[in-house]
């Protein structure tokens, strides 16, 4: 009699049925998932059926990150970029490289210099460790990059370099790079768009020629700061490190700072003033308002010593020179010595609502100091379209003694909120 055949578990039949399904999605569909992938998941799929097998290796978008090296598996992060880059097939639009655990090597070296044969649109270096990893030559010839970022390395493009004609985008931090490098570096981007600067080593004044700059980042120590054919540029961020002020104090050329820098960014909607770099644009006579007014400026964040009177005193005539300022933000720096100075803040008598479109303001790291105070009451009594403050002390010792001094305060407007938070 024969023995009846056994039929496969039902979960099977439901496996089959799920590869089906993946084997007859259009390729366009499988593409867009393997490019939400970790390049190591990527790989995988390639057991799935047939028509994944070699899919990933047509992949533009090249991403090795923590993600790619798997503990139970005796490969180095290295061995993974090889093998990825032996078998791949396509053009490579995008490539990220980004290890918290892996140093550079020469290894990076013939991996950019494979991608200078391929069509790169984004390049992105992180080295994490060891010392800041010498950018070889051969990535200055990616011609096509439009986007450019590189972390702990130092950059000495080759003589024959004439710059990245495409690219739009650059992002730099923790790099070493000479002042003229730099400079010739930004000039040679015609179509430079964004430009980040994060704690660089080799450059003393930020000499910046951009002509279709949008937007700038920078934080760092530098003695100067310059802004050439700037005129699309509208967004604003500088952080200056405090070693750098000593210097900048005793420059005699650094006098009105505050109208030079202003004068640069005639169209500047969004500005933030991080750091010491108030003190800086404090240097030289400031008045109480701008030559020109900054009539496109909606957004202004600065940290502040309110201690110091010439900053407060920067402060408020950036303020007053900003007749379209819609959002404002103070930002404290604490445990700083006081500098003379007078002891009230007003503005001129004949001064109407100098901040007519002021609607939000955020105050943080306060201490209840008599500057302070003066210009949030400054703020309230000159704002007629404020919608909303908010107090944050630096601690809880001033807490019911600012509350009562914010409630007796003269709002200009009906419809102000003040909101308290507690440190």
């Amino acid at each position: 009699m024969p023995l009846k055949q056994r039929e496969p578990p039902k979960s099977h039949y439901k496996m089959d049925i799920e590869l089906d399904r993946l084997g007859s999605l259009p390729c366009h569909i499988i593409d867009q998932i393997l490019q939400h992938l970790p390049i190591k998941e990527a790989v995988r799929t390639s057991v799935l059926s047939t028509k994944w097998r070699y899919k990933w290796s047509t992949l533009g978008h090249l991403v090795f990150d923590h993600h790619c090296v798997s503990n139970r598996l005796n490969t180095t992060f290295v061995n993974i970029v090889d093998h990825v880059l032996l078998l791949h097939t396509g053009p490579i639009h995008k490539f990220k490289l980004s290890n918290r655990e892996f140093s550079g090597t020469t290894d990076v070296d013939r991996w950019i210099r494979y991608l200078s044969r391929s069509s790169v649109k984004e390049f992105v270096l992180e080295i994490w460790k060891g010392p800041r990893y010498p950018m070889p030559s051969c990535l200055f010839s990616l011609q096509e990059i439009t986007h450019l970022e590189v972390f702990n390395c130092s950059l000495k493009p080759p003589s024959s370099f004439k710059g990245f004609r495409c690219l739009k985008s650059l992002d730099i931090q923790h790099v070493t790079v000479a002042q003229g490098v730099f400079e010739n570096l930004i000039l040679s981007c015609p179509l430079l768009e964004r430009l980040s600067l994060m704690n660089f080593e080799g450059i003393t004044e930020l000499n910046i020629d951009a002509p279709n700059l949008q937007f700038f980042d920078t934080g760092g120590a530098f003695e100067d700061v310059n802004f050439m054919n700037t005129l699309n540029l509208t967004v604003v961020s500088i952080a200056l490190y405090e070693h750098a002020l000593d210097h900048q104090r005793r420059s005699p050329r650094n006098s009105g700072n505050l109208v030079k820098f202003f004068s640069q960014l005639p169209h500047v909607q969004r500005l933030e003033i991080q750091s010491r770099f108030l003190k800086y644009l404090a240097a030289g006579i400031v008045s109480g308002k701008l030559p020109k007014p900054c009539l496109d400026l909606n957004f202004l964040s600065i940290r502040i010593n309110f201690s110091d009177w010439e900053e407060l005193l920067t402060a408020v005539s950036i303020l007053r020179s900003s007749p379209s300022l819609q959002e404002l933000e103070l930002l404290v720096r604490p445990n700083e010595q006081p500098t003379a100075g007078r002891t009230k803040l007003c503005l001129d008598d004949n001064c109407d609502c100098p901040f007519s479109r002021l609607r939000l303001v955020r105050i943080n790291g306060i201490s209840d100091t008599q500057n302070e105070v003066d210009l949030i009451e400054l703020l309230l009594s000159n704002s007629p379209m404020l919608e909303q403050m908010t107090v944050k002390p630096a601690s809880g010792d001033c807490g019911w003694e600012l509350v009562k001094k914010l409630l007796q305060f003269k709002r200009a407007s009906a419809n102000a909120k003040i909101f308290y938070l507690e440190p």
